[in-house]
C-alpha cells in the first residue's frame, strides 16, 4: 500500500500533462520553519545528564508530527483536486462536528475543554476548524451571484466564520477563537465595503481605549465629535444633509453601545486570569497584578534582551536552560529565538514570515479561480494572527491568549493544521490551469 502511494505521488509529479508544479519556495520556507522549530524546541527541553532523543520529550514528539505531517502532505498531493472544491461543506460540517463533541467529551487542558486525549497525544479540533473555516468561506463567496455588497451574502458568511468561533469561545479558548477575526481581510478583498473594514479597526482602537480611559470621558469625547461633524454639516449644507445627520447619530450611538459593553465584558464577562493578562498590559506597574499574573511576558522580555544582538548560541541560553519562562516550547517558543540567535535571529524569523505571507498573497493573485484565490487569502490570514499575536504576546504588545508560532511551537494539531492549510492551497495553485473545470 505504501509504495502504491509513492508511486502516484511520483507519477502525478513528473507527469506534465498533470500540471502539478508546486510552488518549492513556499516548500522550501516550510521545510526551513519547521526543521528550526524541532532545533528550537530541542533547545528548551535539552539538559546535558538526559538523552538527546526519547519519545517523553517534545523535539522528539515534534520530529513524529513532522514525520505524520509528511504523509498528510503526499495524501494532499494524491488526492484529487476537485475534492477541496466539492467537499468543502461536508469538511466543514464534520469540523463543527468534533466542536461539538469535544464539549461532551473532550479533556479540560489550561483552562480549556478542547481536546481530545488518544494516549499520550491530544487532538485539538479548533485547529483543523480553521481550515475547514477557509475552505467553506471560499466555496461560498466564488459561487455565483454572491456579493458582499448584499445583506444576505454578509450574513452568511458571517455565520459561516462566527459559528466556529462561538463553539472554540464556548470551550474557553479565546486565543483560538480570536483567530477567526483574521477573516474580515478575505472579505476585504472580495468586496466587503471600507466603511466595514475601517469599522473593524475602530471597534479595535476604542476597545483598547477602553482600557485606558474612563468610560465616562471616552463618551463625553464620542458625543463631542458627533456634535462637531453635526455642525459641520449644518453650517456647509452639505448635499443629503439629513441623511448624513442621522448616519452621525446612529454611529455615535452605536460607538457609545460598544464602549459600554467592551467595559462590561472586561469587568463582568471576562475570567479573572483572563482580566489580569490584559490588566498587566494596561498597568505594568501594579505589582500585585504582576506577580499574579505577568511571569510569563517578564520572563520572556528577559530572556529575549538577554540575547543582544547575536545571541547567546544554540543551546546556551540560560533561561531556557533553567526553565524560567513557561509554556517555552508552544506560546513562548519565540522567546527562546531572541535569547539563544538575538535581535539578528530575530529579524530573520520576521524576514521569513513576511516573505512567506508575500509568497501566498502572490499565488492567491495569480490564480484564475475565484475560490483558490479566496482560500489562499484565508490562509494567509490565518498565519499572518498567528505570527503578528504570538510575537507581540511574547514580547509584551499583546495579552497572553494561547496563540502558537506556525510552524515553530511545540503541538500535533496545530503543525498537521498549518501543513494542511498550506499545502492544499499550494496543491490547488499546481492545478490553476485546470480549476476551472473543475467540477
Amino acid at each position: 500500500m505504501q509504495k502504491k502511494i509513492i508511486s502516484l505521488t511520483t507519477t502525478t509529479l513528473s507527469n506534465p500533462s498533470n500540471r502539478l508544479t508546486f510552488d518549492w519556495i513556499t516548500v522550501l520556507l516550510y521545510l526551513f520553519s519547521v526543521t528550526w522549530g524541532i532545533l528550537n524546541i530541542f533547545a528548551v527541553v535539552y539538559q546535558p545528564e538526559t538523552a538527546y532523543f526519547g519519545l517523553s520529550l517534545n523535539s522528539t514528539k515534534q520530529m513524529m508530527f513532522f514525520g505524520a505531517s509528511f504523509i498528510v502532505i503526499i495524501a494532499i498531493v494524491a488526492i484529487d483536486f476537485r475534492f477541496f472544491f466539492n467537499f468543502a461543506y461536508l469538511v466543514y460540517a464534520g469540523a463543527i462536528l468534533l466542536l461539538l463533541l469535544v464539549l461532551f467529551l473532550g479533556s479540560k487542558i489550561a483552562g480549556s475543554t478542547s481536546w481530545f486525549r488518544l494516549g499520550m497525544f491530544g487532538f485539538q479540533p479548533s485547529e483543523i476548524s480553521k481550515f475547514a473555516t477557509a475552505l467553506a468561506l471560499a466555496k461560498y463567496l466564488s459561487s455565483i451571484n454572491i456579493r458582499l455588497d448584499h445583506w444576505q451574502t454578509r450574513l452568511t458568511a458571517g455565520a459561516i466564520i462566527g459559528i466556529p468561533a462561538l463553539l472554540i469561545l464556548r470551550q474557553g479558548d479565546l486565543g483560538s477563537a480570536m483567530v477567526y477575526s483574521s477573516f474580515i481581510f478575505v472579505l476585504y478583498r472580495e468586496g466587503l465595503p471600507n466603511s466595514w473594514f475601517a469599522s473593524y479597526f475602530a471597534a479595535i482602537i476604542l476597545f483598547v481605549l477602553t482600557l485606558f480611559v474612563a468610560e465616562i470621558y471616552l463618551i463625553i469625547t464620542l458625543l463631542s465629535i458627533a456634535l462637531i461633524v453635526m455642525l459641520y454639516i449644518r453650517l456647509n449644507i452639505v448635499r443629503q444633509m439629513s441623511r448624513l445627520l442621522i448616519t452621525t447619530m446612529i454611529v455615535t450611538l452605536v460607538a457609545i453601545l460598544f464602549v459600554m459593553s467592551s467595559d462590561y465584558i472586561v469587568n463582568n464577562v471576562l475570567k479573572g486570569y483572563q482580566r489580569d493578562r490584559i490588566m498587566v498590559l494596561v498597568n505594568p506597574d501594579n505589582a500585585e497584578i504582576v506577580l499574579r499574573a505577568g511571569w510569563n511576558i517578564r520572563q520572556s522580555k528577559i530572556a529575549i534582551g538577554s540575547g543582544g544582538l547575536l545571541g547567546k548560541g544554540f543551546l546556551q541560553g540560560t533561561q531556557t536552560k533553567l526553565n524560567f519562562v513557561p509554556e517555552q516550547s508552544t506560546d513562548f517558543i519565540f522567546c527562546t529565538i531572541g535569547e539563544e540567535y538575538g535581535w539578528l535571529g530575530s529579524l530573520v524569523i520576521v524576514s521569513l514570515f513576511m516573505y512567506l505571507l508575500y509568497r501566498l498573497i502572490l499565488i492567491a493573485e495569480r490564480q484564475k479561480d475565484h475560490f483558490v484565490r479566496i482560500y489562499g487569502y484565508g490562509v494567509a490570514s490565518i498565519l499572518f494572527f498567528h505570527f503578528s499575536i504570538n510575537i507581540a504576546m511574547t514580547i509584551g504588545l499583546f495579552p497572553v491568549v494561547g496563540i502558537p508560532l506556525p510552524f515553530f511551537s511545540y503541538g500535533g494539531s496545530s503543525l498537521l493544521s498549518f501543513t494542511i492549510l498550506l499545502f492544499v492551497f499550494l496543491k490547488l495553485d499546481a492545478y490553476r490551469g485546470q480549476m476551472l473545470s473543475r467540477t
